[in-house]
C-alpha cells in the first residue's frame, strides 16, 4: 500500500511539472521595466525594450516610471547626455504595444500636472505598488535597466 501511494504521488508530481512546463512554454512572456531615474536609465531602458521586442515581439511589456524616471514621459524631455528626445522613442514602442505608466505619487511630490506628459502616458496611483502587483499578482518578470 505504501509503495502504491508513492507511485501515485510520483505520477501526480510528474503530471504537475509537465503542466507547468507546458503553460510556461505556450504563454507569452510578460515583463515590467522599472525606471526611476531618467538620466541613468531612460535612453538605455528604451533601447533595451526596443531590442527586447526585436527578438521577442510577442512579449507584453509595461514600463512603470516614478521619481525622476517620470521625466522620460514629459513633453519635450531629452536625454541630457546625448540630446535625444524621448517622445519619438516612446511613441515607437507604444505603437508596438508597450504600455507606459507614470506614478501619481511622484506627480504630487514634484508638483507636476498630467498635462505636462506626452499622450503616450498612462497613470497609476503608485509606481512602486504597481511594480509589486505586476510581479506578484500578474506574474511579470522584473527588469531594471
Amino acid at each position: 500500500m505504501k509503495k502504491l501511494l508513492s507511485i501515485i504521488a510520483a505520477i501526480a508530481l510528474a503530471f504537475g511539472f509537465a503542466a507547468v512546463a507546458s503553460a510556461q512554454s505556450t504563454g507569452n512572456t510578460k515583463v515590467v521595466y522599472h525606471i526611476d531615474d531618467a538620466e541613468t536609465q531612460g535612453l538605455k531602458g528604451l533601447r533595451n525594450i526596443r531590442n527586447h521586442l526585436d527578438v521577442a515581439p510577442q512579449t507584453t511589456i509595461i514600463v512603470v516610471t516614478h521619481a525622476n524616471g517620470v521625466d522620460i514621459m514629459m513633453e519635450g524631455a531629452k536625454d541630457k547626455k546625448n540630446n535625444v528626445e524621448y517622445a519619438p522613442l516612446v511613441g515607437a514602442l507604444k505603437s508596438r504595444g508597450v504600455k507606459f505608466e507614470v506614478c501619481e505619487i511622484t506627480l504630487k511630490n514634484r508638483n507636476l500636472k498630467k498635462d505636462q506628459f506626452t499622450l503616450d502616458a498612462d497613470f497609476t496611483p503608485s509606481g512602486v505598488v504597481r511594480v509589486a502587483d505586476l510581479q506578484y499578482k500578474d506574474g511579470f518578470a522584473y527588469i531594471k535597466p
